[in-house]
């Protein structure tokens, strides 16, 4: 009977010791997968919608501006060294502040902070090129300053050679790099400094030219937006040279620009190594040259303004919807046939920053007019972005869909 009782009792402490190991191994296995390994922010986009929402991803575009002076900017302007003219609104006058201390909060998760070394460790050996307009320059600018603010030392300036720049972090053996194609076909504004011309020729199916710069990088981020809403442009069949060329004036703006994106749609398909490279499209950055938009006067804009705008889903009258819906079209085409793209849509968080334009704060390529002296609105920039600024939290965004894809770009 003794030898029962104990034998039963054992067996009651082994099912307890079972229990409980089971129970400690399905803790540490449901802990693992809600926290997973976070630190480089590889699974971000899919441990934050977990908690908050039901969507496999998170919506990062979706959301508010909240001031914080605390933890931003991410870097200050004259620590970078390498920022261009154009975007440096300090070192051209600008007194207020404010506009860098505003912080992208989305909606359903958390926008991770921008760490430039845990990015540079995935992109070791690798080149990243932004391909487009000043716009996409200006993100390629807030990229290299968000770079050089990690501290990284012996950074080199940017080399400019033609239509690229090459902005090489050697310790990486990586290159950070831009090149100028506003239309991504050719055209008569390809040249990268003379390039303000009143009519503007375009190849629509001819892009080779660039493209041949464009098929060794393994990340691509393009953007193509502000020059196509010319009225009027001339589309050209044949070379530039050729006196047999074809030429026609034309108004309509979204017709051609979906030709011009089917000749780049079509080059990626054919012409880019799928498994290596990762391709993503910049939405239309918003500008506000429009005062009314925001319910000030006809005569005015981005000058002197200091606040973002405050009105949920705010949009502005010169921001066109159907020429986002060509580009994102295209975008989803090149999806279905097995390209690894992405459609950036930074629109609506850019409407709402009225306040972070240069207007007059930077260096004038062409000197103002004497009405423009007199009336600096005149000669006000509400296109581009003062740095630090927009555009890093565009970078933040394309960080957040690079980590969390980074097991793919290093197999």
């Amino acid at each position: 009977m003794a030898e029962k009782v104990v034998h039963k009792s054992w067996i009651i402490q082994y099912n307890l010791h079972s229990i409980l190991g089971f129970l400690l191994l399905f803790f540490l296995f449901v802990s693992f997968y809600l926290i997973g390994d976070n630190s480089d922010g590889v699974s971000f986009l899919a441990n934050k919608s977990t908690r908050k929402n039901s969507s496999p991803k998170c919506d990062l575009f979706s959301g508010r501006w909240i001031f914080d002076n605390v933890s931003y900017p991410l870097y200050k302007e004259q620590q970078c060294s390498f920022m261009p003219d154009d975007f440096a609104c300090h070192k051209f006058g600008r007194k207020d502040s404010k506009y860098h201390y505003w912080r992208w909060q989305p909606y359903q998760c958390d926008l991770p902070r921008f760490n430039a070394k845990g990015l540079l460790e995935k992109l070791k050996g690798k080149r990243v090129l932004f391909v487009g307009d000043s716009l996409n320059k200006n993100q390629w600018a807030s990229m290299v300053c968000l770079i050089e603010s990690s501290g990284i030392p012996s950074l080199n300036p940017p080399i400019w050679k033609g239509n690229l720049i090459t902005f090489e972090i050697k310790e990486y053996n990586a290159t950070i790099d831009f090149y100028w194609s506003p239309l991504l076909v050719e055209s008569n504004c390809d040249d990268p400094v003379k390039h303000r011309v009143r009519d503007r020729i375009i190849r629509v199916e001819a892009i080779e030219k660039h493209a041949r710069h464009w098929i060794d990088a393994d990340i691509l981020i393009f953007d193509s937006f502000t020059w196509w809403l010319e009225s009027h442009m001339t589309l050209q069949w044949g070379s530039f040279n050729s006196s047999d060329a074809i030429y026609k004036k034309v108004e309509m703006k979204l017709r051609r620009y979906e030709t011009a994106l089917r000749t780049w749609s079509d080059w990626l398909e054919f012409q880019i190594e799928r498994k290596r490279t990762k391709l993503f499209f910049m939405s239309l950055s918003s500008s506000h040259k429009n005062g009314t938009d925001w319910g000030r006067g006809n005569d005015q804009n981005c000058y002197d303004e200091t606040e973002p705008i405050s009105r949920r889903e705010y949009w502005g009258s010169e921001s066109d919807r159907k020429m986002m819906e060509i580009a994102e079209e295209s975008v989803n085409g090149l999806k279905r046939k097995g390209l690894d793209i992405q459609y950036l849509n930074i629109t609506q968080l850019s409407e709402y920053r009225k306040d972070g334009h240069p207007s007059v704060y930077k260096r004038n390529w062409v000197a103002p007019t004497k009405e423009q002296l007199l009336n600096p609105r005149n000669n006000s920039d509400c296109v581009h972005w003062c740095l630090p600024g927009v555009p890093d939290v565009w970078n933040q965004i394309l960080y957040a869909y690079i980590m969390d894809s980074s097991r793919e770009l290093n197999e």
